[in-house]
């Protein structure tokens, strides 16, 4: 069969032109970022092969209308009801509701999630995407990669730098968390970090390690957690055991930080008299914890509200910078 007698693909001119599904996409829809060799390659392949774009799709994107898709990189749907998470897609909503753009969640770890995503990024009613919580090797990200639409990231991957995300200042928040340890005199300070293949995880504990490096501190009161409250539980006791003479901690998410607090009650260690505690995102639980914890604050509905503002942008033909949201330090009862 002809090329020219039946709809050529978008995956057949990337390979004649010997350029990945998402360059190819790039070039075809004219955004910016494209190599001269690439775009030529592009554009010989698509006159070569006959290729015509979407319409349908490409005036849907035009009119900023349709769908979006938030995925999460998590098996458990309830991942959406983590206080985190809820206040993030809280802060998207309020920006979506003023366009013609609807909201849809999709979690994608599992085989069947991944099918579902893949499913949506190729229909003709989805405009755009936004990716969190991603992993090292993430799946997620390479259907990404390979999506012929817009995506957003929510902090950015641990592996590779995209073109529009938005993210917290990570790295300089754990800093200011370990430095109020340090003012307060503690000097057998512990931290539990949060997921290590995850850039959040990373960036917190390099915070953390910088921050004892100026003090003259030892930095080697460690326990890798996952960000959950029962992690944090876990994390706790295993420091303890470890450390027995750790007298402050900071835990890279107040849900750890809730967990860690629940450990050191159980062990009779008084907070903070004993063990001092700092968390990080400031959720709202973290004013009601016993004692209220002491946490870094990051704008979590800002976030979500960046996130939808930087799509919206791309698909109305702009190219916005990536976005860095500061964090500040919130003191309570608990580091005092």
């Amino acid at each position: 069969m002809d090329a020219r007698s039946r709809q050529v693909t978008l995956d057949e001119v990337a390979a004649r032109a010997g350029v990945s599904r998402s360059a190819a996409s790039r070039v075809i829809n004219d955004a910016p970022h494209v190599s001269k060799a690439k775009r030529a390659a592009v554009q010989r392949a698509v006159d070569e092969l006959g290729y015509v774009p979407n319409a349908t799709a490409r005036a849907l994107a035009s009119r900023q209308s349709g769908s979006v898709v938030l995925a999460i990189s998590a098996e458990d749907p309830a991942v959406y009801a983590d206080q985190f998470v809820a206040e993030v897609v809280v802060g998207i909503l309020s920006v979506l509701e003023e366009t013609e753009l609807e909201l849809m969640l999709v979690t994608a770890t599992s085989a069947r999630g991944q099918q579902r995503l893949e499913k949506l990024l190729r229909s003709r009613t989805t405009a755009g995407m936004m990716l969190m919580s991603m992993h090292g090797d993430d799946p997620i990200a390479r259907l990404a990669e390979d999506a012929e639409l817009p995506v957003v990231f929510g902090g950015r991957p641990l592996n590779f730098e995209p073109r529009y995300y938005v993210d917290a200042d990570n790295r300089g928040g754990a800093r200011f968390a370990t430095e109020h340890l340090v003012e307060t005199g503690r000097t057998r300070i512990a931290t539990i970090t949060g997921r290590m293949d995850e850039a959040a995880g990373t960036a917190r504990y390099k915070g953390f390690q910088e921050a004892l490096a100026v003090a003259g501190q030892d930095a080697r009161r460690v326990v890798h957690g996952d960000f959950s409250e029962a992690g944090g539980e876990l994390a706790m006791q295993s420091l303890l055991a470890e450390h027995p003479e750790l007298d402050a901690v900071f835990v890279a998410s107040d849900q750890m930080a809730i967990g860690a607090l629940r450990a050191l009650a159980a062990a009779g260690r008084s907070v903070p008299s004993d063990v001092a505690v700092v968390g990080f995102n400031d959720i709202p639980m973290a004013r009601h914890t016993t004692p209220p914890l002491t946490t870094v604050s990051q704008p979590i509905r800002s976030l979500g509200r960046e996130m939808a503002r930087v799509l919206h942008a791309v698909l109305s033909g702009e190219d916005p910078s990536p976005l860095i949201l500061p964090t500040r330090l919130v003191t309570r009862a608990s580091s005092r």
